[in-house]
């Protein structure tokens, strides 16, 4: 059985956030506008879309 996967855009820039935002986007491999990156879905990953929430667009595969 595989796992799910979610896919995660980053559409809002993280310039003028708090440092811990910053570093949540660079552990996800979000460095630049409009990059998509797809992981498999775990508490840690949902927890790091809940704190970041309001920069990005994610979509379940």
């Amino acid at each position: 059985m595989a796992s799910k996967k979610i896919e995660i855009k980053l559409v809002k820039s993280p310039i003028g956030y708090k440092p811990n935002v910053k570093k949540t986007l660079e552990a996800l491999g979000l460095t630049k506008m409009n990059k998509t990156v797809v992981k498999n879905i775990n508490p840690q990953i949902q927890g790091m879309i809940k704190t970041i929430e309001f920069l990005i667009k994610t979509k379940e595969i």
